[in-house]
């Protein structure tokens, strides 16, 4: 019998450190490998967004596991912040202050970079993994950033998603992480006192996920 495929799809971390290292540990310990897909959102609001990009730039520590990182709008909004592409003032009052205090106002040019080639969506054959969602009304392909980074849909919604299972963050709510129909919501609101949690699927099968981890929960195979 052949070893499971796991994916875990993190949801919004917002610079909370500490629950993104207990979280890793449970993933660790769930598996001996495997895939992290984090869903963007990784900045802003909580107390050290310099150490989440940190640890997540180092990449995993452990052989056998793979991290890949998704673009969130809060990344969005620093990077249009930096460019002049967008307003300073409203990423500052959305989170940016706190980014700016865990870096001491500095972000190194490197940071930066890295955040401006990060993806915004990954399509697989069973799944579609995105910070916010998708709009299942109209073409994935006619669809770009200004969807998979900022649309909300109402918590009981789900669509067919052309026949693949949605997993975003974005929407945060402490009935997180939840599944409706074929979408799976894992943004569990952990800077808002919260938790921080990730969905678990199988690779090889198609649908929603097989289980959840959430810090200070455990498992829950409900």
């Amino acid at each position: 019998m052949s070893a499971q495929h796991l994916t875990f799809a993190v949801g919004d971390i917002h610079g909370c450190l500490t629950e993104l290292q207990a979280l890793l540990r449970q993933i660790e310990t769930y598996a001996p490998e495997g895939r992290v897909i984090f869903l963007g959102d990784l900045i802003d609001r909580g107390p050290d967004s310099r150490g989440v990009i940190e640890l997540i730039m180092a990449g995993p520590q452990k052989q056998g596991w793979s991290w890949l990182t998704l673009k969130g709008n809060h990344e969005e909004m620093l990077l249009g912040a930096r460019s002049g592409e967008s307003d300073v003032d409203w990423w500052l009052l959305n989170g940016g202050k706190e980014t700016l205090a865990s870096y001491h106002h500095t972000i190194p040019a490197a940071h930066l970079k890295w955040l401006m080639q990060l993806p915004s969506i990954i399509v697989e054959p069973f799944r579609i993994f995105v910070h916010a969602g998708v709009d299942e009304t109209m073409p994935l392909e006619r669809q770009g950033e200004e969807i998979f980074l900022w649309i909300r849909r109402p918590d009981n919604h789900s669509g067919d998603y052309w026949g693949k299972h949605l997993c975003h963050g974005h929407t945060p709510s402490r009935s997180n992480p939840r599944t409706v129909g074929n979408r799976t919501n894992v943004d569990s609101a952990a800077v808002f006192g919260g938790s921080l949690s990730c969905a678990i699927f199988d690779d090889d099968v198609p649908g929603g996920p097989i289980g959840f981890l959430s810090t200070g929960r455990g498992a829950d195979h409900s």
